[in-house]
């Protein structure tokens, strides 16, 4: 096996979370999710499915946040793993709603280092 450590391409500093789930509707449960916490919220998810032929799956309200996420998830290849970018919204908005969600099992938030 061979290990690579990947950069998060996050051109805007934009929050985001990365995490760990273990099912293939893992972005439709995420999708409804949010949407339902947060009225109006701007965000790209994607997945990455670990069986079969590895899709990536994808969803969100915002083409360009979807486009990143799934260039990332493209990137990580990591089966299971899922990222959500965020535009004008706090990871801590949608965290303890995430957590809900059944088969999700481990979250990584990152916050920009300069707030705008």
């Amino acid at each position: 096996m061979e290990l690579k450590t990947v950069t998060i391409n996050n051109p805007e500093g934009l929050n985001f979370i990365l995490g760990h789930s273990h099912f293939i509707k893992t972005v439709e449960d995420l999708f409804e999710a949010i949407v339902n916490t947060v009225p109006g919220a701007k965000f790209g998810l994607a997945f990455c499915e670990a069986s079969d032929v590895c899709l990536v799956r994808h969803a969100g309200t915002d083409d360009e946040l979807i486009a990143l996420a799934k260039d990332n998830a493209f990137a990580l290849a990591a089966g299971h793993s899922f990222i959500i970018f965020m535009r004008d919204m706090f990871p801590v908005n949608i965290l303890n709603t995430i957590k809900t969600v059944p088969r999700c099992a481990a979250f990584f938030v990152r916050r920009p280092t300069r707030w705008r």
